[in-house]
């Protein structure tokens, strides 16, 4: 599991800084300001509509959209990205509580594990669907996530 954070924390430290520190007037003012932007990933149209169609297994228990609300499982907008067990007022199990604190986040490679066989990744979860076996499946699923996860 913390393989994960040190992933992202070694391509955060790779990427330079985001905020720098100036003066402006006197050494106890601080102005921080942005050094960099973030670029918007690049997705696959064909792939974001095929990972549509798979969705509808998730659509029982997990939604999105603006008005979306936990239900049996936790909402997923902006799932992509975002450390795992941060959705607010969803209960998690403990197991999934333990995986955040280990320093879980949901990107390319932990989604597709956990969506692979979701009990084989954090045997305790309360996610009772078996899984996506297939690639493709996987593949559209995981651009429609990233697809969820971006500001409008």
């Amino acid at each position: 599991m913390k393989s994960h954070f040190v992933i992202l924390v070694a391509v955060a430290l790779a990427a330079g800084p985001v905020f720098s520190d100036t003066t402006s007037g006197s050494e106890d003012e601080a102005v921080t300001e942005t050094t960099e932007e973030l670029v918007p990933m690049v997705l696959d149209a064909e792939l974001v509509e095929k990972g549509k169609k798979v969705f509808k297994k998730c659509k029982a228990c997990h939604k999105i959209g603006d008005k979306a609300k936990n239900g049996v499982g936790p909402i997923l907008n902006g799932i992509y990205g975002r450390a795992a067990a941060e959705v607010a007022d969803y209960s998690y199990s403990d197991a999934m509580t333990a995986a955040s604190a280990e320093g879980l986040i949901w990107d390319e490679e932990s989604l597709r594990q956990y969506l692979k066989k979701p009990k084989d990744m954090i045997p305790k979860t309360k996610m009772a669907f078996a899984g996506l076996r297939k690639d493709k499946d996987l593949d559209a699923i995981m651009e429609f996530l990233k697809s969820i996860s971006q500001e409008p």
